[in-house]
């Protein structure tokens, strides 16, 4: 069956339709990833638009739904140059068409994607409808296109009750390879004995408050398979319930939207900040923290979305490959020097990604370092957030 990509500038391109048979209206954004499209399909932080993928051929190798990300995709639209008809893996449970169908996702196929992604580019983010209707109007469309917005996606996505996860065994090991910044350049290793391992486990498991703004799964993973006990709250839940749990450290989570439209979650974040508890924030909660603490965040052209973006440690002058999911980003003239400091910046367009807090045991990335495929460059942050909450040190 034919379908339609209609964008807010009036341009139409002609496909075939894949997934649900229906019509939706979202902001469209694309992602330069070659691999990882179930994660990307069920990431949180993609709710309330659609998405194109730049790689040509999507769908090659199945689904595995271990490799989900959140319990069900969250996105509007999916669209691609080539859905391919057979999936070759060994882990395949089922086809990537029957997926978008059991979640009644609709997209497009068939289209010239690197023709879109260039308007995308050139002209900025835009709203656009898929549609199977032949018979569209565009004098009716395009003021609908115009008005969409995404709204307040965090309360969609966000857990609905407080939940729990329980730490992993660790068993004595070096940390992450990837470690690069000074004070995670060593580490001393203790042999222990048996007896002796499993009671400083028992007695170095940190507990983590996770705010789910949005959270993928791999964050809390990460978390338990360093030895933490990790408590997800839902995205509204006071700060003062948080504190009562005494945890040894806060996660804010990755999440979808504009940060700015969050106020009640950030006010509950500026109590969070002010209390001594070390904090970590990723994506979305980095700019809710920028934004609790005084600063201001502002929309990009077409954002950062892909696992092949560089970025650079400030301090150490190493870069990173990294994983990244945002339309806004942290305007750092806003930050106050005497509040935070740049740690991160984009090696491509210099914008900031990721803050240190003055005085305080709180750094925030833009970037994902819980990154799942990957790229994992970036995973040694989860080490040094255990190490703020006083874990590792004889690891």
């Amino acid at each position: 069956m034919k379908a339609f990509l209609i964008l807010e500038d009036g341009q139409v391109f002609t496909g075939k339709s894949i997934g649900a048979r229906k019509e939706v209206i979202s902001e469209l954004v694309f992602n330069t990833s070659m691999t990882g499209y179930l994660e990307v399909l069920t990431d949180p932080s993609y709710a309330g638009q659609a998405v194109l993928m730049t790689y040509p051929l999507i769908g090659n190798y199945g689904v595995c739904h271990e490799d989900e990300e959140s319990i069900r995709p969250w996105l509007d639209g999916y669209v691609v140059r080539e859905l391919s008809g057979t999936a070759s893996n060994f882990r395949c449970e089922d086809t990537l068409s029957n997926f978008l169908k059991r979640f009644d996702i609709p997209g497009i196929c068939g289209i010239d994607t690197r023709q879109l992604t260039k308007i995308l580019r050139e002209s900025g983010t835009m709203n656009c409808m898929i549609t199977t209707n032949e018979n569209y109007n565009l004098v009716d469309i395009i003021p609908k296109l115009k008005e969409y917005t995404t709204g307040h996606v965090v309360e969609k996505v966000t857990c609905s009750e407080k939940y729990s996860l329980k730490a992993k065994k660790v068993e004595p090991k070096k940390m992450t390879e990837t470690k690069g910044t000074s004070d995670l350049a060593s580490t001393s290793h203790i042999h222990m004995s048996d007896s002796q391992t499993t009671q400083k486990n028992q007695d170095s498991v940190k507990t983590v408050a996770l705010l789910d703004l949005g959270a993928k799964k791999n964050i809390a993973k990460s978390l338990a398979e360093r030895g933490c006990n990790v408590t997800v709250y839902p995205a509204h839940t006071k700060a003062e319930e948080i504190l009562a749990g005494h945890p040894a450290g806060i996660m804010l989570s990755n999440g979808p939207g504009d940060p700015a439209v969050c106020t009640d979650i950030i006010a509950e974040i500026k109590k969070l900040y002010a209390s001594d508890i070390p904090i970590f924030a990723i994506c979305l909660g980095h700019q809710l923290m920028a934004l609790a603490t005084g600063a201001a965040t502002k929309k990009m052209k077409y954002g950062h979305r892909g696992g092949n973006h560089p970025v650079k440690d400030l301090e150490t002058g190493r870069v990173y490959i990294s994983s990244q999911n945002h339309g806004y980003v942290v305007d750092t003239d806003s930050v106050d020097e005497n509040v935070a400091i740049p740690a991160f910046v984009n090696v491509n367009d210099g914008t900031n990604e990721g803050l240190k807090y003055v005085g305080k045991n709180i750094f925030t990335v833009q970037f994902h370092p819980e990154a799942c495929p990957g790229p994992q460059d970036s995973e040694y942050l989860f080490d040094k957030f255990i190490e703020m909450m006083g874990g590792h040190q004889d690891a």
